[in-house]
């Protein structure tokens, strides 16, 4: 029963998912309908198994039937950032060889550029639009509507291949090959969801994250393998997801760090007057979550938080539940897919207990960076181990600790500094609504640390404000992992995700200067 068809069969008007925004309903048959006249429109454009298309839409309702189309056709998809600038567009529709692009109305000055004579990606065939089409575009929906609802005769699990969100440089795209043939096969992600979240068909899982994001995407679908319902926030408001959980009887959920600090945030009375007691599962990833705040996430929700970290390349997985998690604070758990090995850079011998190095996976899945050769074997140990450039420690009891990514690493003086202790400190100031810690051209040391912050209110920035944060952050820490200076921002660039693009940050402070920025 790991599939929609299956729930379509036995549950028809079951809801499959619901919009938050409208209310709009797609059931179970509408679905798997949908689906299949979309693996036949594939089909009738003369797509293939091993194609690529790529998607570039909102939070939509048609969404999903999209995605289970392309799978049963065999295709590879690609789910691209509606953040995406024009020149980003048309490098992942070429980069990913996309044979279709399937855009909604509301994206379509961000794809308009790709289309016509001298358009920027002259390999696709088929361009279609939802909502509305443009010159160049044909109706989306005409287009499916004019095909039966019947399965296609040669259904063959495809997949995604979703592209890194570039915030150490240029995004690249992640193939993982399927396991299995058959649409409705098991995998990694449903036994998960089984065995460890306890998903069934009665689940209601809510999603307040873009479902072109690896997580939000693979979460929700393998929800809907398993038939429950999924309902999907357009963007996160604080408030609003604590209305859904109360509205819906929310039982599972999967967050990152800023969002528990924006609800955390919220006034006390406002907190206090939803019911969250349907929760079973609140699942979060993406970003280290800092102590205090995850404290104060369980001491509300209860011991109902699961941590994770892996990434999109899904070459490894650690989990700890909230028991595990405050026996091990800080921990993002022990290793369920693959074997941690944590190893030293220079020369990548095996490091013991409480050292910190780059994470590899053993015994995981195999993954490749599309078009990029290079980087996949940069991320590949010489004993086949793979990391997502990451670094970390483990204690005796083989939990992982998270220290930071290679690439933020502050070197100053040569002392190694690591900004997400410091970010984590100042996140917890009760001015503080966002923070970035990086570091930033020093003619003496090289380098030294900055945090840039978005305060809760901006009428407050100035020089008291970037006292009493230094101040603070030295009452937690070691003075040479402080901030030496601090910069204020009406709004952090950071991905809908969770995810901050520091990349952005240091571009703006190394102009000049002839930095080595990944």
């Amino acid at each position: 029963m790991l599939h929609p068809f299956h729930h379509a069969r036995a549950t028809p008007d079951k809801p499959a998912l619901v919009m938050a925004d409208t209310g709009a309903v797609v059931t179970y048959r509408q679905l798997e309908d949908g689906a299949n006249r979309v693996a036949r429109l594939f089909r009738a454009l003369g797509l293939q198994s091993g194609d690529h298309i790529a998607l570039m839409l909102e939070n939509h309702p048609r969404y999903f039937e999209i995605c289970w189309g392309a799978h049963r056709a065999g295709l590879i998809y690609t789910a691209m950032s509606t953040r995406l600038t024009e020149g980003e567009v048309s490098y992942i529709v070429n980069d990913c060889g996309a044979k279709a692009v399937i855009a909604s109305h509301a994206m379509a000055k961000a794809v308009a550029h790709l289309v016509g004579a001298g358009g920027a990606c002259p390999g696709v065939q088929h361009w279609l639009m939802l909502d509305g089409a443009i010159a160049g575009w044909t109706g989306y929906e005409d287009a499916v509507a004019a095909q039966p609802a019947e399965r296609i005769a040669d259904e063959l699990a495809g997949g995604d291949m979703l592209y890194s969100s570039g915030t150490t440089g240029r995004p690249k795209g992640v193939f993982v090959p399927p396991q299995a043939t058959e649409i409705d096969a098991a995998s990694p992600m449903t036994d998960i969801l089984i065995n460890i979240y306890r998903v069934t068909a009665d689940t209601v899982y809510l999603s307040p994250a873009p479902l072109y994001h690896a997580a939000p995407l693979r979460y929700t679908l393998a929800v809907q393998r398993l038939g429950g319902t999924v309902v999907v926030m357009p963007h996160f408001d604080p408030e609003r997801y604590l209305q859904l959980v109360q509205q819906h009887h929310i039982t599972h959920t999967q967050l990152v760090p800023t969002m528990f600090v924006r609800m955390l945030k919220l006034p006390e009375a406002t907190r206090a007057q939803y019911d969250l007691s349907s929760l079973q599962v609140a699942i979060h990833a993406a970003a280290p979550c800092p102590v205090a705040v995850k404290q104060q996430m369980i001491a509300w929700w209860g011991p109902v938080l699961w941590e994770y970290y892996a990434g999109t390349e899904g070459n490894g997985v650690t989990m700890c539940n909230s028991a595990q998690w405050l026996a091990h604070p800080g921990t993002v758990g022990k290793a369920v897919i693959g074997e941690l090995k944590i190893c030293d850079d220079e020369s990548g011998a095996e490091l013991p207990a409480g050292q910190s190095g780059t994470i590899y996976f053993a015994n995981g899945r195999p993954f490749a960076y599309h078009n990029d050769p290079a980087k996949t074997a940069g991320s590949t140990h010489p004993k086949g181990w793979t990391t997502l450039g990451d670094v970390g420690f483990v204690d005796t009891e083989g939990y992982l600790y998270l220290t930071d990514r290679k690439a933020y690493m502050i070197i100053s003086g040569g002392v190694n500094i690591y900004p997400q202790e410091a970010e984590n400190v100042l996140i917890n100031h009760p001015a503080v609504a966002d923070v970035a810690v990086l570091g930033v051209p020093n003619e003496d040391f090289g380098e030294e640390v900055k945090a840039v912050v978005q305060p809760r209110d901006m009428r407050e920035a100035g020089p008291e404000l970037e006292a009493a944060l230094i101040a603070y952050c030295r009452e937690h820490l070691s003075h040479i992992k402080c901030p030496k200076s601090v910069d204020f921002e009406a709004e952090l660039p950071r991905h809908p995700t969770g995810k901050l693009y520091k990349r952005l940050l240091k571009d703006r402070y190394w102009a000049g200067h002839g930095s080595n920025i990944i």
